[in-house]
């Protein structure tokens, strides 16, 4: 399977090409979605998307790690870290990409 990543830009595209809208528009739309939801991230609020997943942050004390080429203990300090859960819908979709044959079985209702 190729490796690919999706850029802002190609979601802007994306969304000039589905809705319709001018290319500058669709670009600040994309923009002030992403915005919403970091900003929303920063509050400390979660984020759900229905049918695609929910983002949150989590809050991680202070842990003694160890630097794996010397074995010295280290502080790592206390941070916030975000955390994507995806919805089973997306889990779902991802799977059937995987085996589509499947996918004949399971709405057919044979397993």
């Amino acid at each position: 399977m190729a490796s690919s990543t999706m850029t802002r830009a190609q979601l802007s595209e994306s969304v000039y090409q589905e809705v319709g809208l001018s290319r500058n528009e669709s670009a600040e739309l994309v923009e002030n979605v992403l915005d919403a939801i970091s900003d929303t991230l920063v509050n400390g609020e979660s984020v759900k998307i229905s049918s695609f997943g929910s983002f949150s942050v989590r809050q991680k004390g202070e842990r003694k790690g160890r630097n794996p080429k010397t074995g010295e203990e280290v502080p790592i300090k206390p941070r916030r870290v975000l955390v994507f859960r995806a919805s089973n819908v997306l889990k779902q979709r991802i799977n059937r990409s995987l085996n589509p044959a499947r996918e004949n079985e399971v709405s057919s209702g044979t397993s």
